[in-house]
């Protein structure tokens, strides 16, 4: 049974979303505090973690900070707010998704279910004993290993866009819209979600590339999407 812990100082939205994921057949703790949260955070073993942003004594954006630090379990982030910049902050950090509330909570399970269902599939993939490697211009990507290295320096890549990098050198000069990056990198529909491509993509190029504004690896194509060049 997965376990889940829900970061949320509003009682009654904690409650409602432990139900429902208890209910879809999950082991689900709560902490109102981003203190107490961070610290069962890092130090217990859970499979998915939901983060509100406002909370008392260590906010959303601090705790996503220190797990990404030490974990790649996936992380939701849920907040009442709407603008981008809150949401770029937040996928910037290392959270595998971000939602807005209100929101029902059929669609957090869902998201709950997606996310973990890849987790999975990774883990299992990385127990595989045949590495793949890809290299192409001083770029190596260990698929199965999951580590990427620019010119022999490693490069410490969050979850997601170890997922996003892959996919993209995995199938090289094909291009690909913000929308069928989402669905094949979050197993979900991206209904406006093209942000959150947009923020992986910024923070790969970061790490890969020698000047972002020229980018010699994932190329935009302007009104239709990224691709990977070689």
């Amino acid at each position: 049974m997965s376990r889940i812990l829900i970061v949320e100082d509003e009682e009654a939205i904690a409650e409602l979303e432990k139900d429902y994921l208890e209910l879809s057949g999950f082991e689900v703790e709560i902490e109102g505090s981003g203190a107490s949260g961070l610290s069962r955070a890092l130090a217990e073993d859970f499979d998915l973690f939901i983060l509100d942003l406002m909370l008392p004594e260590v906010d959303g954006y601090e705790i996503c900070r220190q797990i990404r630090a030490e974990k790649n379990t996936p992380i939701i982030m849920v907040s009442a707010k709407k603008d981008d910049i809150d949401k770029i902050r937040g996928l910037g950090l290392g959270a595998d998704d971000y939602m807005t509330k209100p929101f029902s909570p059929s669609e957090l399970v869902a998201r709950v279910k997606a996310h973990l269902s890849r987790y999975e599939r990774l883990v299992s993939s990385a127990a595989a004993p045949a590495n793949k490697i890809i290299e192409i211009r001083g770029l190596k990507i260990d698929v199965n290993a999951r580590r990427v290295w620019v010119r022999d320096e490693e490069k410490f890549l969050t979850t997601k866009e170890f997922d996003l990098l892959a996919f993209l050198a995995g199938n090289p000069n094909k291009v690909f819209s913000k929308e069928e990056l989402f669905r094949e990198i979050w197993d979900m529909d991206a209904a406006g979600e093209s942000t959150t491509v947009t923020v992986h993509i910024k923070k790969i190029r970061e790490k890969i590339e020698l000047n972002t504004a020229k980018p010699q690896y994932i190329e935009t194509i302007w009104g239709v999407g990224y691709r990977f060049k070689i």
